[in-house]
């Protein structure tokens, strides 16, 4: 059976997709949203511990500069659809927004089931059709149009926007199922790796220190010494290695990297501080507090259980008193808190990874329209391209604004 009378057929209905249906159906198109699970938005359910953050408080320059040198790919797309666009859609489909410490934005509900029931009555009132359980199995062009095959049919339309996600999270249904069909047309797939993904480490500590937070700690990826990528924020000692923002954010350096075992992370405990600052700190409370034990004196800056911890590393006891804090020692405990080296073992991969690194080469899709260089009337957008951001609702902001790009575009 044919399935004829589409303009543009749309492959995966996650956020990409979602808003490329949405705005292609407004634009009067007869848009067909063709989505592998029986549930659309898997990730975004998942999302932002099920909160999900729908993007960052920040104008579109922030956005852009957040991706470093490829985020000037977005400089349209994010013309199209802003960071306040975004914000004004979800408020006017009932879901009131807030502005998190961090700069997040959220659903005032916390709850990811609202951002996705808003997008799904949004699709409805668009006229788009919605085929859950329906996956691509191949896709052509034939002569003026692509022929999409799905284990129940052979539909058939002039356009198509890829927005199949990458390969993280793979039990949501992203299994890079988009690649290969880009590949067939040319386009040049750059290896996919997880990233915003937590880290392993070779440190049997670590895990002793699992539940452990903090706020604010700098995080440097090592190579032979030489920082490949650095991210301040916050952290969490897991049973598996390291967790929380800053190590997700850099984790990206971590998976691309040929050989993860040969790396370290350099670790900095007390950004505030320089570490002439943190030394006369502790010179001074050895003078002023001699009496009080040094894991006391230090757990007024850090956890208790880390403090514990860096007296061990550096073979202290742990019932010291600040008075017999010796320079060495002194020393010593300046460069745990400030400079404490970890060898890296590697990431929890893409099980466990928010988002993929690489994909669709950005070099062959026109920025201004989402359009294959390629491939004319082929669309991609989303996840499933070269484009990875830090944690934060970068990434959402990407995936909303290039996919209304490309549905404005069909």
């Amino acid at each position: 059976m044919t399935g004829a009378g589409w303009d543009v057929i749309v492959l995966g209905a996650g956020a990409a997709g979602l808003m490329a249906a949405i705005h292609a159906a407004e634009r009067g198109r007869r848009t067909l949203l063709l989505e592998k699970n029986r549930k659309p938005g898997v990730k975004i359910l998942m999302s932002g511990g099920t909160r999900c953050n729908i993007t960052q408080n920040c104008d579109n320059r922030d956005i852009v500069a957040a991706y470093g040198p490829p985020g000037k790919f977005l400089h349209s797309a994010l013309a199209a659809f802003s960071v306040q666009d975004t914000v004004a859609f979800f408020e006017s489909e009932g879901v009131p927004t807030k502005v998190e410490e961090t700069g997040k934005i959220f659903p005032v509900s916390d709850r990811a089931l609202d951002v996705l029931d808003a997008l799904l009555r949004r699709l409805r009132r668009s006229g788009a059709v919605l085929a859950l359980g329906e996956s691509a199995t191949d896709l052509r062009k034939v002569a003026d149009h692509f022929e999409v095959t799905t284990p129940q049919r052979l539909l058939s339309a002039p356009k198509v926007i890829i927005t199949t996600g990458g390969q993280s999270y793979p039990g949501s249904g992203t299994r890079g199922d988009g690649y290969p069909f880009a590949a067939r047309f040319g386009h040049t797939i750059i290896t996919p790796k997880p990233a915003l993904v937590p880290l392993t480490v070779q440190a049997d500590w670590v895990a002793e220190l699992r539940g452990v937070t903090l706020t604010d700690v700098n995080v440097a990826v090592l190579d032979n010494g030489k920082q490949l990528m650095a991210r301040r924020g916050g952290f969490l000692f897991a049973h598996f290695g390291l967790s929380g923002p800053a190590p997700l954010d850099v984790s990206k350096a971590v998976s691309r990297h040929p050989h993860p075992d040969t790396l370290e992370l350099e670790l900095d405990f007390l950004p505030s501080r320089t570490a002439v600052e943190f030394e006369e700190l502790l010179r001074s409370e050895s003078l002023t507090s001699g009496k009080k034990l040094l894991a006391v004196v230090l757990s007024d800056h850090l956890p208790r259980r880390l403090c514990d911890m860096l007296l061990a590393l550096t073979s202290q006891p742990v019932d010291r008193t600040a008075a017999g804090l010796s320079k060495v020692d002194r020393q010593k405990l300046v460069q745990a808190v400030k400079r404490l080296r970890l060898p890296i073992r590697g990431t929890l991969g893409f099980e466990k990874a928010e988002v993929t690194s690489g994909g669709v080469s950005l070099d062959e899709v026109d920025s201004r329209t989402m359009e294959s260089k390629l491939c004319p009337r082929l669309f991609l957008a989303g996840e499933v391209l070269d484009l990875d951001g830090p944690i934060g609702g970068y990434n959402f902001q990407a995936a909303w604004s290039t996919g209304w790009l490309a549905g404005r575009s069909v």
